[in-house]
């Protein structure tokens, strides 16, 4: 009877272990929300509250069906700058979203995104959950709703990046999520963002570009950077450059058929120091052919590229 009561006990204990890997999320973020500009017009208990509970909603949620390592959780962080008061629990802010993208063999983290979000206005009220369903993100009030979406829409943008760098197209499925949250957007006269008539630079078109059959192409630069490039840096430098540059040049030839994607800018954002430090070991002609590339495409770090790579 003890025998059978063990191994009882036994099985009960795999089964708690395997929910809990089952359970896994993917991701580690940090959150930090600054409330520096909005002075003293609210207890800073809401704010610290505010990122407790960003927190939770992020790190604790299950935003895949895969199941990751604790090593392999996506590393990120999220920076809610607090710019104004618009009325009582109603803010104005700035978002800076930032992950990394392990590198095989090595402890190096390399930009996957580096963004900042100048289009964020939102509702918190203290102690109130921060909720989201992808089935009725309108179905909240407006200003409320706006919160969990944003959060939902970068966390789905930074997992199809990762999935992209590992395998080719393999970010589609959380690409088509982030534009389902676009086309489902709260809507408000102070909401912005979600909308093509919103800029040229916003979530918007983020997610167009990376849902658009025609930019198919940057999905391949993609992988063919990080995971046939960066990823073979140890075992083979040269290769890994090649491949680098391989997959930079698809970029070149997606900005010649069409110029001035949110994309472009998106991708480069963060790497200027990555690129300049593999390729200053380059011959002279690979060196050229990457300071030609990025000049054009990383137009914002061209002086920079041309400083550190003549």
């Amino acid at each position: 009877m003890k025998t059978v009561l063990f191994k009882c006990q036994i099985f009960i204990l795999l089964l708690m272990v395997l929910d809990v890997k089952i359970q896994a999320q993917e991701i580690n973020a940090k959150v930090t929300v600054v409330a520096a500009q909005v002075g003293n017009t609210v207890d800073k208990r809401v704010f610290q509250n505010l990122q407790t509970a960003l927190i939770a909603f992020i790190n604790k949620r299950k935003w895949t069906t895969d199941v990751f390592e604790g090593n392999e959780k996506i590393e990120c962080s999220f920076l809610l700058n607090l710019q104004s008061v618009v009325e009582p629990n109603v803010y104005k802010a700035t978002l800076t979203i930032q992950a990394g993208r392990p590198i095989y063999n090595s402890t190096y983290l390399s930009p996957l995104v580096n963004f900042i979000d100048n289009e964020i206005t939102f509702r918190y009220v203290e102690f109130q959950p921060i909720e989201f369903n992808e089935n009725r993100i309108s179905g909240a009030e407006p200003l409320t709703a706006n919160l969990s979406a944003l959060f939902a829409y970068y966390v789905y943008i930074v997992l199809g990046l990762d999935y992209d760098s590992y395998a080719p197209r393999g970010g589609d499925p959380f690409f088509q999520k982030a534009n389902l949250i676009v086309n489902a957007a709260p809507e408000g006269r102070s909401i912005s963002g979600w909308k093509p008539f919103d800029g040229q630079r916003n979530r918007y078109w983020l997610a167009e570009n990376l849902q658009n059959t025609r930019y198919a192409l940057v999905h391949d630069a993609i992988y063919t950077y990080y995971r046939q490039g960066m990823d073979k840096l140890i075992e083979n430098e040269n290769v890994a450059r090649e491949q680098m540059l391989n997959g930079i040049n698809m970029l070149n030839t997606l900005n010649t058929e069409t110029p001035n994607l949110m994309i472009m800018p998106f991708f480069f954002q963060g790497k200027s120091d990555e690129i300049i430090k593999i390729y200053k070991k380059s011959d002279p002609q690979e060196k050229s052919r990457i300071l030609d590339l990025c000049s054009r495409l990383d137009i914002a770090n061209a002086s920079k590229y041309r400083q550190d790579l003549k």
